[in-house]
């Protein structure tokens, strides 16, 4: 309606997922970096969650435009079936002919298991992106971890990409689908974007659409980005009404009365919580310039959007955010008293103190080498709380704020329901809950590897470090002291490798690296800072 109005050659505020329209925010470059380093890897999962709205779908689009000619793409759109029903679909999207009327799942899984193979030896690679997977049954999840066991005998057939709503997280972290969690190779959740990064993705999205003038001054950016929250399709729904708002007045630029009522008919009948009835499409530009106003104030003022994921949360209540007590508190908020900037320096110096290593000056640039000139590495990844609890070391955690600004923090203590975080100072206890959905899974952790060490101990390897891990493993067995000594890394000694990997759930492919070495050192008794604080017997 306003397109040749405004000169543009396409609708800017679209919400089809056009790669041509993102905005790599650095969430979103982030995001895409996960993807991209997921589908690289020997098979496994891959997890993208956010919320609606965030820009997954088109996160993904992006991702298909950046992978290799010889990779086969199946998606799934309608995660709602049966365990047969999704591998049918999955079938029916590579092409894969099966028996008409088949409902036997050996069957499905032994055509998917050929065609992969056959895909395999053409040199070509299969992926399976599964949208709205917080809609997947839990035996539908089991069979597509059963996907995953499908490999050679150098790497796995079939790359899995779940995309879903922050409740698949939650789903993901029960207990019965630890081994497919565990098998989560990248992961990467998806929040709302900046004050800043609103301003500059409405200019973005006008540009691609061949705006020529500034139709959304500067200073309503703040305004967007409250009454947005920072969702990019809901800033895309608000802009495209604000413009058709100007058009029928006959304006070149929205103003702030536009934006509000805007906002007011866009949320008044979503699921923001609104408390009164829809507000009216504009019929006249008179009534809109008479009742815009007011009822663009009482929608901000009875329709205030509920809190972020990530909690955001009000001046007032930082005080009580920041009282420790037995229970936790409802989130993690920084000491006023500590600048956030230096979040990173501080956190990092918390955990060097836990190892007793010196910290001199404030040079951060690489933070491992301070640690590593004290014997110890850093071992950085995605996780969740519970293998976290289970390496039961002191780890520098990335975290966001209720803006979706991040910040560091040094995560010290473990309990059932808290953690403890260590801030200069100060201890802070933060409930369970609030720190899974203010963490997205990013960690950083420092460890001591045996002698010789060089990034892992292989089946072959002889050394120091080979004497090491048998001297570690005898004394949990009760072996001999000469059996201590040897140096090399043989078949029998690979078979306990494996046993003690398979006891505590690790891959067990007898490769010896810093979550095998860690857990051992935690199985021995080692005398090294730990997370969890054990119970007196």
């Amino acid at each position: 309606m306003y397109k040749e109005y405004f000169g543009f050659k396409e609708l800017p505020f679209s919400i089809a997922p056009d790669p041509r329209y993102i905005y790599m925010s650095g969430q979103h470059r982030e995001a895409l970096a996960h993807l991209l380093y997921g589908v690289k890897t020997e098979g496994g999962f891959v997890l993208l969650t956010g919320e609606i709205g965030t820009g997954k779908t088109t996160i993904c689009r992006c991702l298909f435009e950046q992978t290799p000619k010889n990779t086969d793409i199946a998606f799934i759109l309608n995660p709602k079936v049966s365990a047969g029903e999704l591998l049918a679909t999955i079938c029916d999207e590579l092409r894969i002919p099966y028996p008409d009327g088949n409902q036997s799942v050996k069957v499905f899984v032994d055509r998917i298991n050929g065609h992969l193979l056959d895909s395999y030896s053409k040199g070509r690679r299969t992926i399976l992106i599964i949208e709205e997977a917080q809609n997947l049954s839990p035996d539908v999840l089991e069979q597509i971890r059963l996907l995953t066991n499908l490999e050679t005998d150098r790497q796995k057939l079939l790359q899995i990409i779940m995309v879903g709503q922050p409740e698949l997280r939650d789903m993901l972290a029960r207990s019965d689908l630890e081994q497919l969690s565990q098998r989560i190779t990248a992961r990467y959740h998806l929040g709302p974007i900046t004050e800043k990064e609103v301003g500059e993705y409405v200019n973005h999205r006008l540009a691609v659409a061949g705006a020529k003038e500034m139709l959304f001054p500067e200073e309503l950016t703040d305004t967007l980005y409250r009454l947005s929250r920072g969702i990019p399709r809901l800033i895309n729904v608000i802009c495209d009404r604000a413009l058709l708002g100007i058009y029928v007045k006959g304006r070149k630029s929205v103003d702030k009365e536009t934006l509000l009522n805007a906002a007011g008919e866009v949320l008044s009948g979503s699921g923001a919580g609104a408390r009164r009835r829809p507000i009216k499409k504009w019929i006249a530009s008179g009534l809109f310039l008479v009742f815009g106003a007011s009822l663009a104030i009482l929608f901000y003022l009875y329709n205030q959007p509920e809190e972020s994921p990530l909690l955001a949360l009000s001046e007032g209540s930082k005080s009580r955010a920041n009282a420790s007590n037995q229970n936790g508190a409802a989130s993690f908020i920084w000491p006023a008293d500590y600048p956030i900037k230096k979040s990173r320096q501080i956190a990092l110096e918390v955990l060097l103190k836990r190892w007793e290593v010196p910290v001199q000056g404030e040079d951060q640039t690489n933070r491992c080498r301070i640690a590593q000139n004290s014997g110890l590495s850093c071992l950085e990844g995605m996780a969740g709380i519970e293998e976290l609890r289970r390496m039961d070391r002191p780890a520098v955690l990335k975290l966001y704020d209720g803006r979706g600004e991040k910040f560091y923090a040094a995560l010290v203590g473990l309990q059932d329901r808290t953690a403890a975080f260590s801030v200069g100072s100060k201890t802070m206890i933060v409930d369970l809950a609030a720190v899974k959905k203010q963490w997205l899974g990013e960690y950083a952790l420092l460890w001591r590897p045996p002698g010789n060490y060089e990034g892992s101990i292989r089946p072959g390897d002889k050394g120091e470090q080979v004497v090491w891990l048998n001297r570690q493993l005898s004394s949990l067995t009760g072996s001999t002291a000469r059996e201590q000594q040897k140096d090399e890394y043989t078949d029998s000694l690979v078979k306990e490798v494996k046993k003690f990997q398979i006891a505590n759930g690790l891959m067990p492919d007898g490769i010896v690296g810093p979550q095998t070495i860690i857990r051992i050192n935690n199985a021995v008794g080692s005398d090294e800072p730990r997370l969890v604080r054990k119970r007196e017997k």
